[in-house]
């Protein structure tokens, strides 16, 4: 059974930082792009950032400079560094992991508040 386990979210002051992780279980990591999603209320969700098995990054032109992903393959987890966090950021973030070879195999996390509020 798959899972994707979000951990780190919560409320922030704007102008502050959060620490995103997220621990998968299930699939072989290494054979995994994975990714942060976002999706605000009223709106689509869209991407944030994804991060290859090698460690090649993309990042969403509204968070270059001020959000990082990584991952640990040795921990099967990813994870999203926020900094310069803005109100309109407010969301629900979520990890996603998508097979390097089959598109057919994407999974989802449940999900993890994130709120940027003075």
């Amino acid at each position: 059974q798959v899972q994707l386990v979000e951990s780190g979210g919560g409320l922030v002051q704007p102008g502050g930082s959060l620490r995103l992780s997220c621990a998968a279980s299930g699939i072989v990591f290494s054979a995994y792009v994975m990714g942060w999603y976002r999706q605000a209320p009223g709106k689509q969700r869209e991407l944030v950032a994804t991060i290859t098995p090698g460690g090649i990054t993309m990042s969403a032109d509204s968070v270059k400079g001020r959000f990082t992903v990584s991952r640990d393959n040795a921990k099967n987890t990813v994870y999203l560094q926020m900094n310069s966090l803005k109100p309109e950021e407010t969301a629900v973030y979520y990890c996603n992991a998508r097979h390097v070879r089959y598109d057919n195999n994407v999974y989802w996390g449940q999900g993890t508040q994130v709120t940027v509020s003075s």
